[in-house]
């Protein structure tokens, strides 16, 4: 019988690379000649049956490893690329395309997720043109929204927990309990479970990513300019993704997402919600919550989480299966400097048709200029609705000399019914620091107070607030930045207020 012969030169190169071998070490091991082994490795002469049981014996790799790519750089993918009427004139055949593949499989893989990019850029351009067409601003459909507007608005519009994630969570954390240590604990089992090392790497080696992962040395590249908190964030996202990958593609397609990147855009804020919960175990995160009264300093100590992860699990707390209990309905939104909202989440659904969130009144644009400080409030809305909310600025990654620190801000809010009994607290009673909430008999006696005693709700009524100005037909506000659409300008030579158009 004729013996089998492979030519798979880039990937034994690739294996003695990753080992950190010179030919003639790696030959001297496989019992070959340091030429020979030159010329395997430029594919000019076969692997034999026996030389692949040699590889597989003595250096501990997979017999996958040395089989053609199936993965973004294979020759069906290449195939997509070049079949692009852009390309017609340069379509190469199946053995030139299979030489790309294996002779350099991570050039073939940029090439393929550089076309890849250029098809998304040309549909969002496409849609854009369409509706810039059509003259629409607003109230698109699902299927004429860009991905990441429609994964927003699909997130924000049902409550903020998925169980079937939490009990995934619940999974990884069973298999930390073992070890010691946050950090070390998802180190550990990321090499023992995956054999992934990881390193983290200095802001010229890696400037604007916050991680990098290499699937050929198996080594998770962090950036050093993130936060404690968020390298624990990355490393639980990890493991969510290997352990997890078939529950967050079954969780997506209940979401009815459509579109590859909206799918990837909502499975990756899937797989932080999951990492969230690994890091922050519901029923201990919800029995730690109520022992502390909800302050979140203490939580972000206890947990080592920051301001925007706590309000985020604090909002999740609304598993309703199994023995779970329900923790508070809160809702929360993020911004950035530009008022640009990055995220609006609720326990019930963000609450936007009542709280609407685009009042420059409110508490999450002060944030910006007190860092480190949770500024608390309670607000009022046209109907009457009152709300508390505790807004807070959360810095990005750490920046170098010459670079504007980013800086985006958060708001935790609540109806006032969960938060009212503190407001009728004397001035020096109450808690002295954090943001607490107040045990009492009765639920919808919890409240939640500040570092800053708040005055009694007859000396400090709530703050009234709108929805988005030109909606808003509160006449007293001199934070105004447009004329309501409801009312005539009525503008007057001899009157002029302090908002817009001198309106008051």
């Amino acid at each position: 019988m004729a013996e089998n012969k492979i030519f798979a030169g880039p990937r034994v190169r690739r294996i003695r690379v990753r080992l950190e071998l010179t030919q003639t070490a790696m030959a001297g091991e496989l019992g070959i000649s340091p030429s020979y082994l030159n010329l395997i490795e430029r594919n000019q002469r076969p692997l034999t049956a026996q030389l692949v049981l040699k590889l597989v014996s003595t250096f501990k790799v997979e017999v996958e490893e040395l089989q053609p790519s199936g993965e973004a750089g294979s020759v069906p993918a290449l195939k997509e690329v070049f079949s692009d009427p852009l390309l017609s004139g340069e379509l190469p055949g199946d053995t030139e395309l299979l030489e790309i593949s294996d002779g350099a499989p991570n050039a073939a893989i940029g090439v393929v997720k550089l076309y890849r990019a250029y098809r998304e850029q040309q549909e969002r351009l496409s849609d854009l043109s369409k509706l810039m067409g059509d003259g629409e601003v607003g109230g698109l459909s699902p299927d004429r929204q860009l991905p990441v507007d429609m994964v927003a608005s699909t997130l924000e519009s049902a409550p903020w927990c998925f169980p079937a994630l939490e009990r995934a969570a619940q999974r990884i954390c069973d298999a930390l309990e073992d070890h010691r240590g946050q950090m070390a604990a998802l180190y550990s089992l990321l090499r023992t479970d995956y054999g992934i090392a990881v390193q983290v790497l200095p802001v010229e080696t890696m400037p604007i990513w916050r991680k990098r992962y290499d699937r050929h040395s198996q080594r998770l590249f962090i950036s050093e300019r993130l936060s404690r908190p968020e390298r624990a964030e990355i490393l639980a996202q990890e493991l969510v993704l290997r352990r997890e990958a078939n529950l967050l593609d079954e969780e997506v397609d209940l979401l009815n997402i459509k579109g590859d990147e909206a799918i990837r855009l909502a499975r990756s804020e899937l797989a932080r919600y999951t990492a969230l919960a690994v890091l922050m175990p519901y029923d201990r995160f919800l029995r730690v919550a109520e022992r502390v009264s909800y302050d979140i300093h203490q939580l972000c100590s206890r947990f080592e989480t920051g301001f925007s992860q706590i309000a985020q699990r604090l909002v999740s707390l609304q598993d309703k299966s199994g023995e779970h209990r329900t923790g508070l309905p809160f809702f929360m939104m993020e911004m950035d400097q530009g008022g640009n909202l990055i995220r609006r989440l609720g326990a019930k659904g963000f609450p936007a048709s009542r709280f609407g969130g685009n009042c420059p009144k409110l508490g999450i644009h002060a944030a910006f200029s007190t860092p480190g400080e949770i500024i608390t409030e309670r607000v009022i809305n046209p109907q009457g609705d009152v709300y508390l909310t505790l807004s807070a600025s959360v810095d990005g990654p750490q920046v170098g000399v010459g670079e504007r620190v980013k800086r985006n801000a958060v708001l935790l809010g609540i109806e006032d019914t969960y938060a009212t009994a503190v407001m009728k607290a004397k001035d020096g009673v109450g808690p002295k620091r954090g943001a607490f909430i107040i045990e009492q008999e009765d639920l919808h006696a919890r409240s939640i107070a500040h570092a800053r005693q708040i005055a009694g709700p007859d000396r400090n009524p709530p703050l009234g607030i709108g929805p988005a100005c030109r909606l808003c037909e509160r006449e007293d506000c001199i934070s105004r930045s447009a004329p309501p659409l409801t009312k005539p300008l009525g503008l007057d030579d001899l009157v002029q207020g302090f908002g817009a158009y001198g309106l008051t």
